[in-house]
């Protein structure tokens, strides 16, 4: 079969999957859950998975430079990730769909205008759009999950607030895979063609239970009282913000839909997402799996960034102060420059452009809040920043990311404890991984196990080569 005609068939066959999908959804109160419509793909995607490698996979996929083996891989194409891919121009896709399309097309809240993230974990795994039923369901079922083990609930108030609450959102989830339905199934010999049930129900109640985690840990070290019960009438983001004291704002709901659904997957090759596909390929259950995620995320070059912008832009204002010239800007964000600083939130290791979630998070920003003054620096900012570097000569990509706005955002509306952000992320961060993570059992993803050199083997392998 060429590409070409693989393609048309795979075409042919979502159109028709999508319309029978149509039909049943409207002619049939029974909504198919997302379990029940994993059931279903898994022979479709083991079918395209054979197919492509039948045709492609002996195939040379790209050269390897040694730059790019001590140049921490970047831009390597080694693994498979469903869920997104990451194009240099245009940003990120959702299983196809732009940010600007999902806002349009998941389902919403009564009320809202924000895509709900259960509709946006359903098309990560299914690459489909749910109904309306079938997301209130997913709303419904993770209510149902919330409530975490006693034990860990102890792990948490034992905890000192000094202690990072990456460090114990991480102990917390590790810590729940004490009642893991995969590793107990692994234990009791379950077929591998079986592993991705067991792996489907961790992951559920993985994503389920962290917002009583979260909310736990910003509870404890901010003392901010005890936790309230989980609405199971409410969605999951609404429940995440209750747990975290600002539901009664409803744009901090609103902003927290989408917040998760644009920070819940960015393709496979980042530090949090390949953790936790190369910790799962060993077997591992999707609680250590996502675990050791989020100690990569925990890490600055990776999810401290946004924190750092707000405290950046927090010293300018400081500095400047409010409403202040674009000239007092630009010479602000020289003097970083000068002094062998980094303008925080600007450039991106694959982005060429603008990052579209940060277009997504202007777009609600002058919605909600276009008076703010910290939100007018971010504009300004904006304005100002991609010329400088450019002249500087310091960045392949002078625009900005999601870091340069995601922070302002949510001190604004009264959550300003800055090492709390991260957590944020790890809650939406686990949507993706835990999407791949199904598939990969699923399909049978092997153990990862990539080739090493040392550098004196490398020098020996092009020695007296041009």
């Amino acid at each position: 079969m060429s590409a070409l005609a693989f393609r048309s068939v795979l075409r042919q066959s979502r159109a028709s999957t999508f319309s029978r999908s149509a039909r049943f959804a409207s002619s049939s109160a029974k909504q198919t859950t997302l379990k029940e419509r994993v059931a279903e793909l898994i022979p479709v995607e083991l079918e395209k998975v054979k197919a492509v490698r039948a045709e492609h996979g002996s195939k040379a996929f790209g050269p390897v430079l040694v730059d790019q083996l001590y140049g921490g891989m970047r831009g390597l194409p080694a693994l498979i990730w469903d869920g997104s891919v990451l194009d240099a121009e245009e940003g990120i896709r959702f299983r196809g769909k732009t940010i600007p399309e999902i806002q349009d097309a998941l389902p919403k809240a009564p009320g809202g205008s924000e895509p709900l993230p259960e509709g946006l974990f359903w098309l990560l795994v299914t690459g489909e759009i749910p109904t309306q039923e079938q997301v209130d369901a997913l709303s419904k079922d993770w209510a149902a999950r919330a409530a975490i083990p006693e034990f860990v609930e102890e792990l948490l108030d034992r905890c000192p607030p000094t202690l990072h609450p990456m460090s114990q959102f991480s102990l917390a989830v590790t810590a729940l895979n004490h009642d893991s339905n995969f590793a107990k199934a692994y234990q009791q010999g379950i077929n591998k063609k079986e592993y991705w049930g067991p792996v489907f129900e961790d992951c559920m109640d993985l994503i389920a239970k962290l917002p009583n985690i979260a909310g736990r840990i910003y509870r404890n070290v901010y003392g901010r009282g005890k936790l309230p019960a989980i609405d199971p009438t409410k969605d999951y983001s609404w429940n995440l913000t209750n747990l975290l004291g600002f539901a009664e704002n409803p744009a901090i709901v609103e902003l927290m839909r989408l917040y998760i659904t644009i920070h819940s997957d960015h393709e496979g090759g980042n530090v949090s997402a390949h953790t936790g596909k190369l910790v799962g390929s060993a077997l591992s259950d999707p609680f250590l799996a996502f675990g050791a995620a989020l100690n990569g995320l925990a890490g600055p070059l990776h999810g401290l960034a946004n924190q750092e912008v707000l405290t950046w832009l927090l010293k300018m204002q400081k500095a400047i102060g409010e409403n202040a010239s674009d000239e007092a800007v630009r010479e602000y964000v020289w003097s970083t420059l000068k002094g062998g600083q980094v303008v925080p939130g600007y450039g991106h290791a694959v982005l060429r452009k603008t990052d579209p979630r940060y277009t997504a998070q202007r777009e609600f920003a002058l919605k909600h809040l276009g008076d703010d003054p910290l939100f007018k620096l971010v504009g300004q900012v904006y304005s100002i920043v991609p010329d400088v570097l450019l002249q500087a000569g310091k960045a392949k990509n002078p625009w900005p990311n999601v870091d340069a706005h995601s922070g302002v955002l949510l001190n604004y509306y009264g959550l300003s404890e800055m090492q709390f952000y991260t957590v944020l992320f790890g809650v939406s961060r686990a949507f993706g991984v835990a999407a791949q993570l199904i598939w990969d059992r699923a399909l049978g993803a092997p153990l990862e196990r990539p080739k090493s050199y040392s550098t004196e083997a490398i020098a020996k392998i092009f020695k007296n080569k041009q």
